[in-house]
């Protein structure tokens, strides 16, 4: 089973895909950690990665797309996976479904976390302040909810027409969110 986790920064996608994957049994494939990961190793792709990051934008297709196709194609994944931060963009999405196709399966499920964005401000500000992330500064935050809505949000509609996107209130306990998640994927 492939999952797809999409809603603005501050949504709970990484809260939500580890509880989802740990109840699953599946990995969880997320590009944020795996760039933070060569960002602090100091990799050349790390580097190139970083100013992107810093600023609050989109780091480039071409930087993302082989480290996806990579984790998909772990023997752990073979199965399925839980994907949060990917794909972002159309042509990502292009990318994950050819992937995806050439091992004879799909995208199962979409999860949608609806948050209001004064609640996503609030929670970056929160997580900056405890995290000291590097893209949680204030104008790193109007920047990434500014690409998420230019960029990330019209995925949904190329999903909804396959029927399989599902909206979660991101707004509640984390539990409560993750109970909601399990009634809507039956497991």
């Amino acid at each position: 089973m492939f999952i797809l986790i999409l809603g603005a920064p501050g949504s709970g996608k990484g809260t939500q895909g580890r509880i989802l994957a740990e109840r699953l049994g599946l990995p969880k494939i997320t590009t944020g950690d795996i760039l933070r990961a060569a960002m602090k190793a100091g990799t050349p792709l790390g580097m190139q990665a970083k100013k992107f990051y810093d600023a609050g934008k989109l780091v480039p297709d071409s930087v993302v797309l082989g480290m996806i196709k990579d984790e998909l194609a772990r023997p752990e994944a073979k199965d399925g996976a839980v994907l949060d931060g990917f794909p972002r963009t159309a042509a990502q999405a292009e990318l994950v479904d050819k992937t995806l196709a050439e091992r004879m399966q799909r995208l199962n499920h979409i999860l949608l976390l609806d948050v209001t964005e004064e609640e996503l401000v609030k929670r970056l500000r929160a997580r900056a302040a405890t995290e000291g992330r590097s893209d949680d500064t204030p104008e790193a935050v109007a920047e990434r909810l500014r690409v998420y809505q230019m960029d990330t949000a019209p995925l949904i509609a190329h999903y909804t027409t396959r029927g399989i996107v599902h909206r979660v209130p991101g707004i509640g306990t984390v539990d409560q969110i993750a109970e909601e998640i399990k009634r809507i994927i039956g497991r």
